[in-house]
């Protein structure tokens, strides 16, 4: 059996729309594409037709890919998760112990990830090490760069 895949309502009305975009308007897109393209005469020269029959094949392939993923979604409701430690959805406020700086990361699932927001993967090393810890619980984190040390000041929900 194939993981699940957790995301927010949100996370998956966008899946959702973005397979709609695909199937709905890229699709019909391309079959133009290569009709018109066949039109045009002799296929085994016909760089066109190569070009728009190789965009067909990725397009049904991320199709493919989406609908499998849809077809494992559990929706997860932020409200129903404790607030008093660092779980999905949460935000965390932490402060780096080094240098005094103070940054809100936003703990989500890979699915849904933005980093130049601090919207950051359960299962990057930041999210994994602040899971389940408390306001107050000192964290050391390896990170690429090498190690760094937050103290958590506030959790609170998406």
């Amino acid at each position: 059996m194939t993981e699940p895949v957790y995301l927010s309502k949100e996370g998956r009305l966008k899946l959702e729309a973005e397979l709609r975009r695909l199937k709905f308007e890229e699709r019909p897109k391309l079959v133009k594409e290569i009709k018109r393209a066949m039109e045009l005469g002799d296929l085994t020269e016909n760089a066109e037709y190569h070009a728009a029959k190789e965009a067909q094949r990725h397009l049904e392939g991320k199709i493919a890919e989406l609908e499998d993923k849809l077809s494992r979604v559990r929706t997860i409701d932020a409200d129903k998760i404790p607030g008093d430690k660092v779980y999905l959805f949460a935000k965390v406020l932490v402060k780096d112990i080094k240098d005094g700086e103070e940054i809100e990361y936003t703990i989500v699932p890979p699915d849904e990830v933005d980093v130049d927001n601090d919207i950051i993967s359960v299962k990057s090393p930041i999210g994994t090490a602040l899971l389940g810890k408390s306001e107050g619980d000192t964290v050391e984190i390896p990170i690429p760069a090498g190690r760094v040390t937050y103290e958590i000041l506030k959790i609170s929900r998406k």
